[in-house]
C-alpha cells in the first residue's frame, strides 16, 4: 500500500461511521476523483480495505493502521464486525 505524497494537503473528513451507519456506496467498488487521495482512519475495531484495481489487495485496518486510497483506484471496504472509522481526503 502506498503512502500519502508529501505534496498533498488535507481537504476534509467524512463523519464518523460504524458497522450500521457505513454508507452502502463505500462497500461497493468506487474511486476518488483525479488528484484526490484519501486515508481510512479506524478509530475502534477493524475493517478490510479492498483494492480491486489491476493488482487486487486486501488490508486489515485497525486503530493505528490506516488505509491509503490512491486517486482513481477502484476499492471498497468490507465491514464484518464492530468498527468506528472516518475517511480523510487530501488534494
Amino acid at each position: 500500500m502506498k503512502s500519502l505524497p508529501d505534496s498533498v494537503i488535507f481537504h476534509r473528513s467524512t463523519p464518523e461511521f460504524n458497522e450500521t451507519s457505513v454508507p452502502v456506496a463505500l462497500t461497493r467498488d468506487h474511486t476518488t476523483a483525479a488528484g484526490v487521495w484519501a486515508k481510512i482512519n479506524v478509530i475502534e475495531g477493524a475493517l478490510t480495505y479492498c483494492i480491486t484495481g489491476e493488482v487486487p489487495e486486501r488490508h486489515k485496518l485497525t486503530a493505528g493502521v490506516d488505509g491509503i486510497i490512491e486517486p482513481q483506484v477502484k476499492h471498497f471496504v468490507d465491514v464484518s464486525g464492530p468498527v468506528r472509522f472516518r475517511v480523510d481526503f487530501y488534494r
